[in-house]
């Protein structure tokens, strides 16, 4: 097949890869089999989104190889018209993998990009897994936030909310910020019901709590290595990491109805041999 040896062509000479898998809401092939969980959907994602790509490649690529991997199938992606833009809700979660503050930027860009806006209404951070027993503090989120503030202040976000904080953290944040967090996502397969500190301090500072069923990590490097490696034969993926990943959805305000859902992978070459 023509477009693997395209596929391994493009992969080996690419140092970073951008992917967005378009509108996931009216995808027939993932009606098929219900993924069971945030994980597995992604994966199938990425897996997807990256074989349709290499199948719809010219045969023959020009001498001049990118550096960057852009890789979105136009016909899955609409972009919001400025008619429309006041009755919808952008809302996003960004999975980082690592502790680097300017991800969140570029996320953000390539989220206004990809969907035709200028603004997300609203942005949840979650920070990279921490290492076995070390516990998030307030050191950790604190250039994180800042540089979601900084991006409120351009207006490039609207509200900006947490992840799995507990009423301790969520409170010393809370007296930090400069722009409060607006919400919270509790994880309920950690606790079943809010915890009544929490809610009391949410309730008092105007804080909505919301939950969610994302696991403490969204997806593996071994899950995205094994994800790239299922789209086509033969890619070298050893090298490759991921740098963060974002899901929006698409919400229509007055039905409460989503319009559209997808994700933005971001991943880079980590060693050029």
């Amino acid at each position: 097949m023509e477009h693997h040896v395209n596929a391994k062509r493009l992969f080996s000479h690419a140092t970073t890869l951008k992917l967005h898998t378009g509108n996931l809401v009216n995808r027939s092939r993932l009606k098929k089999k219900c993924p069971s969980s945030p994980s597995e959907e992604l994966q199938d994602c990425i897996q997807g989104t990256l074989s349709e790509w290499f199948t719809a490649m010219p045969s023959s690529i020009d001498s001049e190889l990118p550096s960057v991997l852009d890789c979105s199938i136009p016909e899955n992606t609409e972009a919001i018209t400025p008619e429309e833009r006041e009755e919808l809700k952008v809302s996003v979660k960004l999975f980082l993998t690592e502790w680097d503050c300017s991800s969140i930027r570029s996320a953000v860009d390539m989220a206004c990009l990809s969907l035709g806006v200028s603004q997300l209404d609203s942005v949840f951070i979650a920070p990279p897994p921490l290492p076995e027993g070390e516990a998030q503090t307030l050191t950790h989120l604190q250039p994180l936030w800042q540089e979601l503030e900084s991006l409120v202040q351009s207006q490039k976000i609207a509200a900006i909310g947490t992840s799995d904080l507990d009423k301790t953290l969520l409170e010393q944040l809370y007296n930090w910020a400069q722009i409060k967090p607006s919400s919270n996502q509790v994880n309920l397969a950690s606790c079943c019901v809010m915890p009544p500190d929490l809610t009391a301090f949410a309730k008092e500072f105007d804080i909505q709590l919301l939950t969610h069923s994302d696991p403490k990590e969204l997806i593996s490097a071994a899950g995205f290595q094994e994800a790239v490696q299922g789209s086509s034969q033969e890619l070298q993926v050893d090298d490759w990491r991921l740098e963060w990943v974002l899901r929006y959805s698409i919400i229509v305000k007055s039905r409460g109805i989503i319009k559209a859902k997808g994700y933005i992978v971001h991943a880079k070459k980590s060693n050029n041999h």
